[in-house]
């Protein structure tokens, strides 16, 4: 931890306040011995939208969006399906609230006949022009137009790897040292879950984390680029849930800060309470899960 201590602070991105709110909300709960319907709190202001509705607006089947959404929505703001993947898309910032993926390891199978060389970046016309961005955006800014699907994910079929390349599913990622490097490294590690787990389910994200400044306050502050203004976020996170055989689910958690990584960095420094994530993007994950089928987060027994 003293590693993962030097590396943030060095990073400049002070997460100190992000971390001890979840630390005091833990020890709170463990003194009142709460019971919890989920894993996490889960009260909705609004009626759930049904699966019919939102698989109808591209066609694709109902069931193919319930089985990734198996565990519930994150949140219900804009949302899009594809053949292969759901999100939700933040009209404000240009870049999706979320982005939630169900893997196995017949669907993370490379298909020789996919070509991702024949996949070009697009604009998401089912965006209205007002929120969408564009690839001139990204154009000359220093930033790669990151995957928060990733690619990789849906070799299976072409159409499935080309809807990956929506610019909703884009955000403003550093390339070398980040989203060719470290973000890729967890994205991998994601897919080999697939040859331990029988069911992978993946919420990909981005994160706008306050930090203080010089004047002793704290404040959200990040970089737009282009003539949309598209945010580029501080952080971004990954929440998997991993089914086993015997029906029992497994959690990870992590967040990486949207900058240049040391190579030698293990993955694991980047683990953090699913929960501080929640509270930093205004979302619940994976709420229909069951608290006694959860046997362990981030490696450790629940």
């Amino acid at each position: 931890m003293i590693l993962f201590r030097k590396f943030l602070i060095g990073s400049s991105l002070t997460l100190t306040g992000f971390f001890a709110g979840s630390l005091l909300e833990r020890r709170r709960k463990e003194s009142c011995k709460e019971t919890l319907p989920g894993l996490f709190d889960a009260v909705y202001a609004a009626t759930p939208v049904s699966v019919p509705d939102i698989a109808s607006q591209k066609g694709v089947t109902s069931s193919r969006v319930s089985q990734i959404m198996k565990y519930g929505f994150p949140g219900f703001d804009q949302i899009r399906s594809f053949d292969d993947y759901v999100l939700s898309y933040d009209r404000r910032n240009r870049v999706a609230h979320w982005v939630f993926e169900h893997l196995t390891a017949d669907l993370v199978k490379h298909n020789p006949d996919v070509d991702r060389a024949k996949c070009d970046f697009k604009p998401d016309d089912t965006i209205h022009p007002f929120f969408r961005s564009e690839n001139s955006d990204y154009k000359h800014s220093g930033f790669d137009r990151g995957h928060l699907a990733a690619a990789g994910n849906h070799k299976s079929i072409q159409k499935h790897c080309e809807d990956t390349f929506f610019l909703s599913n884009m955000a403003p990622q550093v390339g070398s040292g980040f989203n060719r490097d470290a973000w890729n490294k967890l994205e991998k590690y994601v897919r080999k879950l697939t040859k331990k787990y029988i069911n992978v389910y993946c919420c990909t994200g981005p994160l706008y984390l306050p930090r203080k400044e010089n004047d002793g306050k704290t404040y959200v502050k990040y970089q737009v680029i282009g003539n949309n203004s598209v945010a580029v976020p501080t952080h971004f996170f990954k929440v998997v849930v991993c089914e086993r055989s015997d029906g029992k689910l497994e959690m990870e958690a992590y967040v990486m800060p949207n900058q240049v990584i040391n190579n030698e960095t293990s993955l694991n420094m980047f683990q953090v309470p699913p929960e501080t994530i929640e509270r930093a993007a205004g979302l619940l994950f994976f709420s229909q899960v069951n608290r006694k089928a959860l046997v362990s987060i981030n490696g450790k027994s629940v």
